[in-house]
């Protein structure tokens, strides 16, 4: 099993956009959205290939908060068919090591209340529940993760 991973790009859309499709419901972000992340300064996106197929990815953003640089986790995903390989595990590390790279000191996520695998993934990368989010998701509720990168 040869996993690669590399940087995301514009030219990886209608890829990424069929991967976030096939990973999320009503929450996938359109491709208008993956593009407009893709392109924006303080982005970071990352694919993981598997055997030269991409079947997976990684998009977060850098910004400030109160003299703090966060790095931001905004999607991960990996196919069905190709979940509990380590994928996800491999791309959160890099961003991380991107995020570090950057001057981040912090990274934040949001998850599903109700999606015990992410939760169990994040939880094993060290990530901590800070906040519960109301209906961040529709009709369920998301949870607030973060996790100190130094």
């Amino acid at each position: 099993m040869q996993v690669t991973i590399g940087d995301a790009s514009l030219k990886h859309l209608d890829k990424l956009y069929e991967i976030e499709s096939r990973c999320f419901e009503k929450e996938a972000f359109t491709k208008q959205q993956i593009a407009s992340l893709l392109s924006s300064y303080n982005s970071v996106g990352l694919i993981a290939k598997l055997n030269g197929e991409i079947v997976g990815f990684v998009i977060g953003m850098l910004y400030r908060e109160n003299d703090k640089i966060v790095g931001h986790v905004l999607t991960v995903d990996v196919l069905p068919e190709h979940r509990r390989k380590g994928l996800g595990l491999r791309l959160l590390k890099e961003i991380e090591d991107i995020f570090r790279g950057k001057g981040a000191e912090v990274s934040v996520l949001e998850v599903r209340e109700d999606n015990i695998a992410a939760l169990r993934l994040y939880q094993k990368l060290g990530y901590k529940r800070t906040a519960q989010l109301k209906y961040y998701y529709g009709d369920s509720h998301g949870i607030l993760l973060r996790k100190n990168l130094v």
